[in-house]
């Protein structure tokens, strides 16, 4: 076992020498509450991923992270432009899964008598499930278009309005985007997709604003939230199929061509290509194609629930101010400057289950909160609460502006499988005055609430 070492409040460290390879250090960041309930494997994989060539500081783990493919989801881990590498296992197979927060003007008690069929008109308007298929009828040279404009494509097809972009990560683009670094297969699992929510713990869920949970007024009514009762969209979704070939398309690449680029991984699913190789170009441009293509995906999803929305309370949605807050990646992988050692450094940060946290007077986030930093939203599990944050300059100059993603689950999805019957979950929350609507009644029981951590906690 991997020993840790306390360094502070909430971080810790497996040092150089821990494990044959280590470049940098591995940190944790953890209480000491949540670091005693840690799979062992989370560490293992952290340590490996501070084995890779070109990797600056330190391996992170965030405080929600959780046993993953290669990199433990909540891993970050940043790498030299010029002497790194790139590596699926650090990026995830659903490329830019993310979140998406919508304000409204709707209180609670508003919604409460429409609320079921308020679930029912969103469920009916936007597909979920696994295979499901969405209403934008693309050809195949549209959907290169999409892939490499990402949510500019929504706004030129009236999916978007201006501050849907202005409000969205990079504004929804993802720059180095290649329709020609993507295969025919992942293109043909993607183009039917788009405006669809797919399955797992991919949802769409109506929030308020609980008593007491407004910790700082000025900053959230800057984001638009401002009264107790309030109510918000959010929408967690990401690529979907077609991110997941991406990635399956170039694992099977860099493995089989490990030993020309004289790598030699710690794990095999760490497989990786140097960023400056053909391989690994080719990989961030297709990486890029997914990215854009899920900004899209939420922002017409956004779309469709302004329509159910509209429709349930008649009237339009504009004066009910349904609004994009922000929209986030969790999995991805940036280029962007750090100062180490010193000097400015270009670097490919790897954000997997993963939140970008820039801070104050950043120029990569909205104007609007350009004094207060950047919305990060973290989600928690369908019992619990979620919530809203604002980056810090702290986590740009110590995590490489990363912070978590959600709660982290502690249980698999098939022991969760083993504890309560999807039905049972679906009663259960009923009775807590939570309503679901799902087309697959036995995998509600792999998000039940128990096989999270606690939120408050994390």
């Amino acid at each position: 076992m991997i020993k840790m070492e306390r360094l502070s409040a909430g971080i810790w460290e497996v040092p150089i020498g821990s494990k044959p390879g280590m470049r940098v250090p591995a940190r944790v960041l953890s209480s000491d509450t949540l670091v005693k309930g840690i799979d062992e494997g989370v560490v293992d994989q952290i340590s490996n991923v501070a084995c890779l060539p070109g990797i600056q500081r330190y391996a992170l783990c965030m405080p929600d992270a959780h046993r993953g493919y290669g990199f433990p989801i909540g891993g970050v881990a940043a790498f030299d432009a010029e002497e790194g590498v790139i590596s699926p296992g650090g990026i995830g197979f659903d490329i830019n899964c993310g979140m998406r927060l919508i304000r409204t003007n709707l209180t609670a008690d508003e919604v409460k008598s429409r609320l079921e069929a308020l679930v029912n008109e969103f469920f009916r308007t936007i597909p979920s499930g696994v295979g499901s298929k969405g209403f934008v009828d693309l050809d195949k040279a549209e959907f290169r278009r999409l892939m490499t404009q990402g949510s500019a494509w929504c706004l030129d097809h009236d999916y978007a309005t201006e501050a849907d972009i202005e409000h969205t990560e990079s504004h929804g683009h993802v720059s180095g985007a290649d329709f020609k670094a993507v295969s025919d297969k992942a293109t043909g699992r993607g183009i039917d997709q788009m405006g669809t929510l797919g399955s797992g713990n991919h949802y769409l869920e109506i929030e308020f604003l609980r008593e007491g949970g407004l910790y700082d007024p000025e900053t959230a009514k800057i984001y638009g939230i401002d009264h107790v009762g309030q109510v918000v969209l959010a929408v967690h979704c990401g690529s979907r199929g077609f991110g997941h070939q991406i990635a399956t398309d170039y694992l099977k690449i860099f493995n089989d061509k490990a030993a020309g680029y004289g790598l030699k991984m710690a794990d095999r699913e760490l497989a990786a290509a140097p960023i400056k190789s053909p391989d690994g170009l080719s990989y961030y441009s297709a990486m890029a194609c997914a990215a854009n293509t899920a900004f899209a995906n939420r922002q017409v999803i956004t779309h469709r629930l302004r329509q159910a929305v509209q429709k349930v309370f008649g009237v339009d949605w504009r004066r009910l101010g349904l609004e994009t807050i922000y929209d986030v990646a969790h999995n991805i992988a940036r280029f962007e400057t750090y100062t180490i050692a010193g000097k400015p450094r270009k670097l490919l940060v790897h954000r997997k289950g993963a939140t970008r946290s820039f801070g104050p007077q950043n120029d990569d986030i909205p104007a609007v909160y350009h004094d207060i930093g950047q919305p990060v939203i973290v989600g928690g599990s369908m019992e619990t609460g979620s919530a809203l944050f604002a980056g810090t300059r702290k986590a740009e100059e110590e995590y490489f502006g990363s912070t978590l993603h959600g709660s982290g689950r502690v249980m698999s999805r098939t022991q969760a499988l083993k504890n309560i019957r999807g039905d049972q979950l679906r009663d259960n929350m009923a009775r807590q005055g939570i309503i679901v609507k799902t087309g697959h009644i036995r995998e509600l029981a792999e998000e039940a609430g128990f096989a999270y951590k606690d939120i408050d906690n994390v």
